[in-house]
């Protein structure tokens, strides 16, 4: 029989020592490579604060799997049994060019259904997290379940690469969503702005190409203070594989869904 709560209790203790570790790199330099092309960058402290988490989950439940970002994790090929995915630094790109703006992000699933939900915004301290069926949180202050807003009065999160053609859906319906809401933003860290989403600061977040890594603790939280997370056509993610999302409270997201991505 799992204890989740002990196993939040633990969790917390585990990213707060992982923040404080990587507010202490400031001081030092990092080493920087990239990984699929000279973008995406990965330094010393993604990896030894992802291996950080892993040693901590192998002593302490062994029986769990892990898909991290870095690769040091487990081969999987479903979500059955307990299950970490963790980013140890969502938005890595900020953290180096601006040592703001990027989280420690765990999603804790069991048999693909989310479990535990963290995102920790490591500079401004504020840990968002989720315990299912227990509602979500920032700073141990609960977070009010979504209200409904007009899309024309809404501020929305929109991934930069819908700039670029993309295969999902011709980039115009978003020009048009955009001019359409009253502001549109965009962070460089899928997890804050999804974390920003359950908090209310955003209303709705789309993005074209995440990684499971990426959303697994977001979905938790949105969908513990009652909003919708799914891809950008509708239908429910897969968590073992590169998708598209989009996030927000129910009735803005089935506006944005239905007049701005969905085929007419």
């Amino acid at each position: 029989m799992v204890n989740w709560t002990e196993m939040d209790q633990q969790v917390k203790a585990w990213i707060m020592e992982a923040g404080a570790f990587i507010r202490e790199s400031f001081q030092h330099s990092l080493s920087i490579q990239t990984k699929s092309n000279p973008n995406d960058l990965v330094t010393n402290i993604d990896e030894e604060t992802e291996r950080f988490f892993i040693s901590n989950i192998r002593k302490t439940y062994p029986s769990h799997f892990i898909l991290g970002e870095e690769g040091q994790g487990d081969e999987l090929s479903s979500l059955d049994g307990i299950v970490w995915i963790i980013d140890p630094i969502d938005g890595t790109m900020n953290f180096i060019h601006q040592q703001r703006h990027f989280a420690i992000s765990i999603g804790i699933y069991e048999d693909g259904v989310g479990r535990l939900g963290y995102i920790y915004d490591v500079t401004h301290d504020e840990l968002y997290y989720a315990k299912r069926g227990s509602g979500a949180f920032m700073n141990d202050v609960q977070l009010p379940a979504l209200s409904e807003v007009t899309l024309e009065k809404s501020l929305i999160a929109v991934n930069a690469t819908w700039l670029v053609k993309n295969a999902y859906f011709d980039e115009k319906r978003l020009v048009s969503l955009a001019t359409t809401v009253r502001g549109v933003r965009s962070y460089g860290s899928a997890a804050l702005e999804l974390a920003y989403v359950a908090s209310g600061r955003l209303d709705s977040y789309l993005t074209m190409r995440l990684s499971p890594w990426d959303f697994a603790a977001g979905k938790i939280l949105v969908e513990e203070v009652g909003g919708n997370v799914t891809a950008l056509s509708g239908k429910e993610l897969d968590m073992m594989k590169t998708t598209s999302v989009f996030a927000g409270a129910p009735g803005l997201h089935k506006r944005i869904l239905t007049d701005f991505l969905l085929e007419k």
